[in-house]
C-alpha cells in the first residue's frame, strides 16, 4: 500500500465533516475523500439491515478510489455496521464509538455519564456496553435525538428554530446529573455551541469525532502508512449523494474552505 493513498471517510451526511475537520488539523499532509450520503439521510430511523447495506455501498465506492483507511464517521453507521466491515477488509477500519467512549470515561468523575445519538445508535446499546465494559460501576444514561440530524442537514444549526427544539429534547437529560455527554452522533457538534448552552457549562461535551482522528492518527504510525510530511499540497475530494449546492454551503461554512466542490455520485 501506497502512503501517499487517500483516507476515506463515510457518513449518512454532513456529520461527517466534523470528523474532516478535525483531520484537516491533526493529519495536514493526509490526503482526504468523504462521501456523505446525503440523499437517503437521516439513517437513525433505518431498520439495522438498511444501515449496513448503505454502510457497505458507500466502503465500495472509496475502496475504487484505492484508500488506505476507512473512517466511519458516522455513530448509526459504526453501531450497525463496523464489526462486519472491520473482519471483511484488509485495509485498517475506525468507527467513532469506542474512541469517545475512551475519552467520556476517562474524563467522568461521577460515573454519570449521558449519550445523546440517533435512533439507531442509542437502540442498539453499543455506548452503553462500551462504557460499562470499561468502568462496570458506571451509570450510562442515553436518550435519543431524531429532530437534531435534520437540523444539521438543512443548514439550519445556527437558527432560532434549532435552539428551540435542542432545548426541549433535552429537558429530560438535563435533570439526570451527568458531568460527561458524548455526543454520540458526528452531526451534533455542529450544534455544540446550543447543546453545552441548554446543559451548562459544568458539563463536559465529548466530541467522538475528535477523539476518533487521535485513533487514525495512531494507526496511521502503528502501520507506517501516514503521508510524507513533505506532502505539502494534500488533496481533499468530496462526494455526496444529495444536493451538491447544499452540502458545498455547508461544507464551506463547517470547514472553512472556500473552494469545496463536491461532486454528485449515486450508490
Amino acid at each position: 500500500m501506497i502512503n501517499t493513498a487517500p483516507i476515506g471517510f463515510i457518513d449518512s451526511g454532513v456529520g461527517g465533516l466534523t470528523v474532516v475537520k478535525e483531520a484537516l488539523k491533526q493529519l495536514p499532509n493526509e490526503n482526504i475523500i468523504f462521501l456523505g450520503d446525503n440523499l437517503r439521510c437521516p439513517y437513525g430511523p433505518r431498520p439495522k439491515e438498511q444501515v449496513i447495506e448503505f454502510t457497505w455501498q458507500m466502503t465500495y465506492f472509496l475502496l475504487k478510489q484505492n484508500i488506505k483507511m476507512l473512517v466511519i464517521a458516522c455513530n448509526t453507521a459504526t453501531a450497525a455496521a463496523l464489526t462486519q466491515i472491520k473482519e471483511q477488509l484488509d485495509i485498517p477500519v475506525v468507527g467513532v464509538i469506542l474512541p469517545g467512549t475512551r475519552a467520556a470515561v476517562k474524563n467522568t468523575k461521577s460515573q454519570r455519564i449521558g449519550i445523546i445519538g440517533t435512533q439507531g445508535t442509542i437502540q442498539s446499546g453499543s455506548y452503553e456496553q462500551a462504557i460499562l465494559s470499561k468502568v462496570p460501576t458506571a451509570q450510562p444514561v442515553s436518550l435519543a435525538c431524531p429532530r437534531f440530524v435534520p437540523i444539521v442537514e438543512s443548514n439550519q444549526a445556527n437558527s432560532s428554530v434549532a435552539k428551540k427544539i435542542v432545548a426541549q429534547t433535552l429537558q429530560p437529560m438535563t435533570k439526570k446529573n451527568i458531568d460527561t455527554l458524548i455526543l454520540g452522533c458526528t452531526h451534533y457538534p455542529l450544534l455544540r455551541p446550543i447543546i453545552q448552552n441548554v446543559m451548562g457549562k459544568e458539563v463536559v461535551l465529548i466530541d467522538s469525532g475528535v477523539e476518533t482522528v487521535g485513533e487514525v492518527s495512531m494507526l496511521l504510525d502503528y502501520f507506517d502508512i501516514a503521508n510524507s510530511p513533505e506532502n505539502t499540497t494534500p488533496t481533499r475530494q468530496f462526494y455526496t449523494t444529495g444536493s451538491t449546492q447544499s452540502f458545498n454551503q455547508i461544507a464551506k461554512n463547517w470547514l472553512n474552505i472556500p473552494d469545496i466542490q463536491a461532486i454528485h455520485i449515486q450508490l
